[in-house]
């Protein structure tokens, strides 16, 4: 078996990117990687400091190591731009997502899905006769997870926020 190169190999990439906080800014980072055929795993976005008008956008994308080098630098020339940083490699951070979980499920199906969502640690936000809606927080690989281990037990629907990631340590990003 052969194994692919290291600089051919692909890697997620969680990068996050401060920005002015005014109308189409999202939209001309989100048509930076449109134009060039980057995929978007992950996006959200969200004002983090309204004194300075600006807002965070966390990206979570995968590529080359040249493809996410391409990326960073194509980001930071973008106007609106103020600073761009890889919590992967560079500064690595601290990745949580949140979910709501719907599972319509009866008898034991129900059951165990109760119990499950106490081994998860989600917790129950609505309870009704025929379903339950949970709410889960925690690394992208638990929330997939949980979703894998209700589906055979009456999944309905899922709503995800994305990744929220912040860098480790008490330096501002």
């Amino acid at each position: 078996m052969n194994a692919m190169p290291k600089d051919l190999a692909t890697h997620r990439h969680t990068i996050a990117v401060v920005v002015d906080n005014e109308p189409g800014v999202l939209a001309r980072v989100v048509g930076l990687f449109s134009g060039r055929g980057y995929n978007i795993e992950s996006l959200t976005v969200a004002e983090t400091d309204h004194a300075k008008h600006t807002s965070r956008i966390t990206i979570v994308t995968s590529g080359t190591e040249a493809v996410i080098e391409q990326i960073k630098a194509q980001l930071g020339r973008l106007v609106p731009v103020h600073r761009v940083v890889d919590l992967t490699v560079e500064t690595p951070g601290i990745e949580r997502e949140m979910a709501l979980v719907k599972v319509a499920g009866k008898g034991e199906d129900r059951v165990k899905a109760v119990r499950l969502h106490q081994d998860f640690q989600a917790r129950i936000a609505e309870a009704a006769e025929e379903s339950y809606v949970f709410e889960l927080t925690g690394p992208t690989a638990t929330i997939d997870a949980f979703v894998e281990m209700m589906r055979p037990l009456g999944l309905v629907e899922v709503s995800r926020t994305g990744v929220a990631a912040i860098s480790r340590g008490a330096e501002a990003m």
